[in-house]
């Protein structure tokens, strides 16, 4: 049987990654350090994935395993020198962790074999197998560089399908929404994965994605947070966050329509699209689960500030990128360490100081002037 190694044995891996490659008929190999997810695939040998929908579709997955990067790192090496795919849905700010680990793998892997690997880092990032791949590069010698040469690939990738918390935690099943979508920058003779689609050039893909879902899920809670809402369902049903959220991904929509010159119809079907899949009670999503890590999500290349610049670039409105910008700032639940992080260094250095630490905002920009304009309405 084929073999595939995931990082990350978690819902996004469990639920979408690791599920469709057990639908193509590989053995999945979990690598994560969560002992307990570890020791109950290695037991169960399968779970699974059940739709939220009325009437959900329950898929059985098999033929996986688990192994502890902590305490098994010879078996994760012999797995990676036997991996036909190896991917990772472990968040980016983890990839630096895992690349020295993979890095070894792949050192042994290119002095015994002349199979093709190919490397995949599903996460919610432009280019994140490209910065998994400097970080692997890091801890390589030139020589063995020079040997992964047409054996070993990197393929960036976008990948979409909502995970909501799970609230049966002693079961390894996870309930996930109905659609997905796993888009990967690749040639098109690479070994098939059931629900993979190619494409030559992924980054209208990607920005699409990221400025859409990720944006609009952001928007919704913030701004639930901010009205005291519980979950995102629940706060779509709010006319003026309704309205938000709309009228900020017209504001992303128009910047991804000119440049990548997309059909203005198709987008807003796709916008559309998107907001009825936030409307789904029966993920029951919380806007804490969505709205955390917010210094990740306020990142330059992440999915408000980014496409607030590229408008701002492009001569278009970024007003309502603005006012969401400034929602995410006043983000503060206590138990979100990012949460509390963010907020202990506006209350001591100020606003101007955290959008250019974080955001790389420069006080005089007059994105970074109509955020600070939006925060104190907000606030007050």
């Amino acid at each position: 049987m084929k073999q595939a190694v995931h990082f990350g044995a978690g819902n996004i891996g469990r639920g979408f990654i690791g599920a469709l490659f057990s639908q193509s008929n590989y053995h999945v190999t979990f690598v994560d350090i969560a002992e307990k997810i570890i020791n109950q695939l290695n037991t169960d040998e399968g779970y699974n994935v059940i739709t939220a929908a009325e009437h959900p579709d329950t898929l059985a997955v098999q033929n996986v395993s688990g192994l502890n990067n902590l305490t098994q790192e010879q078996a994760v090496i012999k797995a990676i020198k036997e991996a036909t795919y190896i991917t990772t849905a472990i968040g980016p700010n983890v990839l630096p962790r895992i690349a020295p680990l993979i890095a070894k793998g792949l050192a042994e892997r290119v002095k015994a074999s002349d199979e093709n690997v190919y490397i995949i880092a599903c996460e919610n990032q432009i280019s994140a197998t490209d910065l998994l791949k400097s970080y692997i590069f890091d801890a390589l010698d030139e020589e063995t560089k020079a040997h992964m040469i047409n054996k070993v690939f990197f393929f960036n990738s976008a990948v979409d399908r909502i995970v909501p918390i799970q609230h049966d935690q002693g079961s390894l099943d996870v309930l996930v929404e109905s659609y997905y979508e796993w888009v990967v920058e690749a040639p098109e003779d690479i070994p098939f994965v059931e629900g993979m689609t190619i494409v030559p050039d992924l980054a209208p893909f990607i920005e699409r994605k990221l400025f859409t879902v990720n944006t609009g899920h952001a928007v919704i809670a913030y701004f639930g947070y901010l009205k005291g809402k519980e979950t995102i369902d629940q706060t779509l049903r709010d006319s003026d966050i309704y309205e938000q959220v709309q009228q900020t991904l017209q504001e992303t929509g128009k910047y991804l329509i000119k440049r990548y010159d997309l059909d203005r119809e198709e987008h807003e079907a796709y916008i559309t699209k998107i907001i009825e899949r936030f409307k789904n009670p029966h993920l029951n999503d919380s806007v804490k689960r969505v709205g955390r890590a917010p210094i990740r999500k306020l990142g330059p290349q992440d999915r408000l500030i980014r496409p607030a610049l590229e408008a701002k670039k492009a001569g278009l409105s970024y007003t309502y990128l603005a006012k969401a910008i400034a929602a995410a700032l006043l983000f503060d639940p206590q138990e979100d360490k990012e949460a509390m992080k963010l907020q202990a260094n506006i209350h001591e250095y100020g606003i101007e100081y955290v959008l250019k630490e974080i955001s790389g905002l420069e006080a005089s920009n007059d994105l970074t002037k109509e955020i600070i304009a939006q925060y104190n309405a907000l606030k007050s």
